[in-house]
């Protein structure tokens, strides 16, 4: 069975209006890129701090996969608005929008939704840490509509992977200990550079896979603009980054647990080959989804180590 075959049989297989429909908009995969920063900053957060409310960290995890999900349906109605299935070339993963599975009137309503208890679990921050929260979460939030949203989407731009590595990355991670400890830790602070670089590195994977439909319907994203060569180099940067900061990590708490990462150097190398040899059509979502695997376990490791902390000192 050719791939288009199978994709064909894929999406007969999915009713309209069921909860498959929906999770091809939400993409439950994708929130692996929510997950890992909560955990990142929560847990050096405890390290540094030994304390940590429950209450509110299950908030701002909640928070952080909403903000991920309202990116997610945002892209999926605001893709299918503005005409971006149309000439037919696209191979990245259906939307449920473009293939009639969802309205855009029930998506947006999704959106809506999401976005209202979003903003009360936002509520129930601003009265535990104060009103810069709410900064954070209105930031947060526009930036999740803004993607595919507007007149001029980020995601018609080169500062995708530039918006991802902030929101997904700096404000994430550092958000997170704040909101949690009321402090941000310098350990944290380059934490939240790895975590972003690889979030980063999996837009930079939709980006390249695309990069032939996208110049078609007029995105200018940071393949298109800078060509192959130049999304190769901004992959291979973006996942290397993340095991140059780790030994500085280490060093920096006096701590062997927080080079635990450094065993996922050779998956980190392995992606790098499979996302420059891999074929460009549905083959190359799977490199798609070890980005996110890899990002998932970078993060569970230095959380790891950070919790080992006070028994891997030097």
């Amino acid at each position: 069975m050719s791939v288009e075959q199978a994709r064909t049989r894929d999406a007969a297989s999915v009713r309209t209006g069921s909860l498959q429909a929906w999770s091809v908009a939400v993409r439950p995969k994708s929130l692996l890129v929510a997950l890992s920063p909560v955990l990142v900053g929560g847990t050096l957060g405890f390290a540094r701090t030994s304390d940590i409310d429950w209450v509110a960290a299950t908030l701002v995890l909640a928070a952080a996969l909403l903000m991920q999900v309202i990116t997610n349906m945002q892209n999926d109605v605001g893709y299918t608005v503005r005409g971006g299935e149309r000439s037919g070339t696209r191979t990245g993963l259906p939307r449920a929008t473009a293939n009639g599975w969802l309205s855009v009137r029930h998506v947006r309503a999704g959106i809506v939704v999401a976005a209202i208890v979003a903003t009360a679990i936002g509520i129930a921050l601003v009265a535990w840490r104060g009103w810069p929260v709410l900064a954070i979460g209105v930031a947060s939030l526009l930036a999740a509509l803004a993607y595919m949203g507007g007149p001029r989407p980020i995601a018609y731009t080169p500062f995708g992977e530039l918006t991802v590595f902030v929101f997904f990355g700096l404000v994430a991670v550092m958000g997170t200990d704040w909101v949690l400890t009321g402090g941000i830790g310098l350990t944290s602070a380059l934490a939240s550079v790895a975590i972003g670089s690889l979030a980063a590195a999996a837009l930079a994977v939709n980006n390249h896979r695309d990069i032939a439909h996208d110049r078609l319907v007029g995105r200018r994203t940071f393949a298109v603009t800078f060509g192959e060569m130049g999304s190769r180099r901004l992959f291979t940067t973006l996942v290397a980054l993340p095991f140059v900061l780790v030994p500085v990590i280490g060093h920096l708490e006096q701590a062997f647990g927080l080079l635990l990462p450094l065993l996922l150097l050779p998956a980190a190398w392995k992606l790098r080959r499979d996302f420059i040899t891999s074929p460009r059509g549905l083959a190359f979502n799977e490199v798609l989804f070890a980005t996110f695997r890899l990002e998932l376990w970078f993060a569970a490791l230095l959380s790891a180590g950070a919790l080992l902390i006070p028994y891997t000192q030097r």
